[in-house]
């Protein structure tokens, strides 16, 4: 029977069913996998494990702070960038807010357990999940609270900074929050053309999401942290939550991550030499691939894929449950030349078989 999570990764669900480990396509993480100097920093912190975690992580905050550009004050860290999107609802309590379908899961799951009634903006197939410049229109007058990803998952797809700025501006008007999910952004070519911090002072109804999870492959350790200049909007966050979020080997992993200049620069170099080499491998397989940007594509095939992958040890994310898609759409990350050349294989087992 074919698993259907809500989220890729489960590495574990495979394992018990058929015993090792899967080379696993389903979860976006960086394909170097975690840095030794993070790993160092994470097992050296478990000399203090018998003290609780410093509930405001002084020093990750400021170490963040000075990697960004911002205040201490304008920091939060939790317990990755999903904890902070639940407490953003829980925080700010909107009627009504505004997502784009397809968009990661999590967003509507938080505006539903805040009580928030959600309309989405539809991404359309036709026009390559572009994000079109009519979205800010769509923030109504109504609106509190906005979601954009920036780039986008599943599709990859970036939202030019002019759009964004637009978006931001009128949500201003709207007296909406606009919270940007910049968890991909750092996975870019240029990240830098498309960031929106330096508009955080003049607009403090801009939150925007970040984590440690994808380009420092750090998961398990479960860390993240938002931006604002909102600090009464970030205070309330801090109590939506429990106070230990986040533990302290996460802390002492996120400053240490922080100093890994030369891995960053080692994963984009790998995800611009390999998404192209990938994309076109899948595109002469005869599947549909859109044009992402990230370190992850997503793309259609008539031919179901998930299971009969999983059972040649090839995991790839499902996207049939994402708002806006459908059965056929399935999103894999990128990886290095060797595993994405056995992506390629099985995936070749698998059109072949189920070709007529």
């Amino acid at each position: 029977m074919e698993r259907m999570l809500t989220h890729g990764g489960d590495w574990a669900g495979y394992r018990a069913e058929y015993g090792g480990q899967p080379l696993d396509f389903s979860a976006n993480v960086s394909p170097l996998g975690l840095p030794e100097g993070v790993r160092r920093a994470a097992a050296d912190a478990l000399e203090d494990a018998h003290r609780y975690p410093d509930p405001l992580c002084r020093a990750l905050g400021e170490a963040i702070a000075r990697a960004e550009g911002v205040s201490p004050d304008w920091v939060l860290c939790g317990n990755g960038a999903a904890d902070l999107i639940w407490r953003a609802a829980l925080a700010r309590r909107p009627r009504r807010a505004l997502v784009t379908a397809p968009a990661f899961a999590e967003y509507e799951a938080a505006l539903e357990l805040a009580g928030c009634g959600t309309e989405r903006f539809l991404l359309r197939a036709e026009d390559g999940f572009a994000l079109g410049e009519g979205f800010p229109e769509a923030v109504a007058p109504e609106m509190d609270l906005v979601f954009l990803c920036q780039p986008n998952n599943p599709t990859g797809r970036t939202v030019p900074r002019p759009l964004l700025e637009r978006t931001l501006a009128r949500c201003r008007e709207a007296d909406a929050l606009l919270v940007v999910d910049e968890c991909f952004l750092e996975l870019l070519d240029r990240p830098e053309d498309f960031a929106m911090k330096g508009f955080l002072g003049q607009y403090p109804n801009l939150l925007i999401l970040k984590a440690f999870t994808k380009l420092y492959a750090m998961a398990g350790l479960r860390l993240g942290y938002c931006l604002c200049a909102d600090t009464a909007l970030l205070g309330r966050m801090r109590g939506a939550g429990q106070p230990w979020a986040v533990s302290g080997p996460a802390q002492a992993a996120g400053i240490a991550a922080l100093k890994e200049t030369d891995y960053v620069e080692a994963v984009r170099a790998l995800i611009r030499a390999e998404r192209p080499r990938l994309a076109a491998e899948l595109g002469r397989l005869g599947l549909r691939v859109i044009p992402g940007e990230a370190n992850y594509l997503l793309f259609y095939s008539p031919v179901p894929l998930g299971e009969a992958l999983r059972r040649r040890g090839v995991l790839i994310r499902d996207c049939s449950n994402y708002h806006g898609l459908g059965r056929g759409w399935y999103r894999t990350a990128v990886r290095g030349r060797e595993d994405n050349g056995r992506l390629i294989a099985a995936l070749t087992e698998v059109w072949k078989e189920g070709t007529p």
